[in-house]
C-alpha cells in the first residue's frame, strides 16, 4: 500500500507537463554536467525513478555558462531520495526538498514530481 505522499507524486506525475529536449536539438553535453549531478540522476534511474535536471544550471548550460549547482525533479519522494544517498538532508516544511550534499557542492531533488507541474522551484 502506498503511503499518501507516494500517491500525491504519482498524482502529480500523471498530471505533468514536461518536455524533453532530445540531445540533437541542444548542445549540452553530459562533460559539462558535474559528476555529482550524474550521479544523482543515475542512482536514482537505477532506483527505477525518474530523474531530470531542471532550473537554473540547464539555464546556463544551454547559455553556455558554468552553472555553480544543479536541481534534479524526480518521481521519488523526499525519504526514498534519503534512503538513497546518506548524504542526503531533508529541508523545508511546506515544500520538503532533499539536499545531496558532495563536499561543498549540492544537487537538490524536489519532494516529488508536483515540482515538474509547476509548484513552487527549488530555492
Amino acid at each position: 500500500m502506498l503511503s499518501r505522499e507516494e500517491r500525491d507524486a504519482e498524482a502529480a506525475v500523471e498530471q505533468t507537463h514536461m518536455t524533453v529536449i532530445p540531445r540533437e536539438q541542444h548542445a549540452i553535453s553530459r562533460k559539462d554536467i558535474s559528476d555529482n549531478a550524474l550521479k544523482v540522476l543515475y542512482r536514482l534511474n537505477k532506483a527505477g525513478y525518474e530523474a531530470y535536471l531542471v532550473g537554473g544550471g540547464v539555464r546556463d548550460l544551454l547559455l553556455g555558462k558554468k552553472p555553480k549547482d544543479f536541481d534534479v525533479t524526480t518521481s521519488a519522494t523526499p525519504d526514498q531520495v534519503r534512503k538513497l544517498f546518506r548524504n542526503c538532508r531533508l529541508v523545508g516544511r511546506r515544500f520538503r526538498l532533499a539536499h545531496v550534499m558532495f563536499g561543498r557542492k549540492s544537487s537538490k531533488s524536489p519532494p516529488s514530481a508536483a515540482t515538474m507541474k509547476g509548484t513552487p522551484p527549488i530555492v
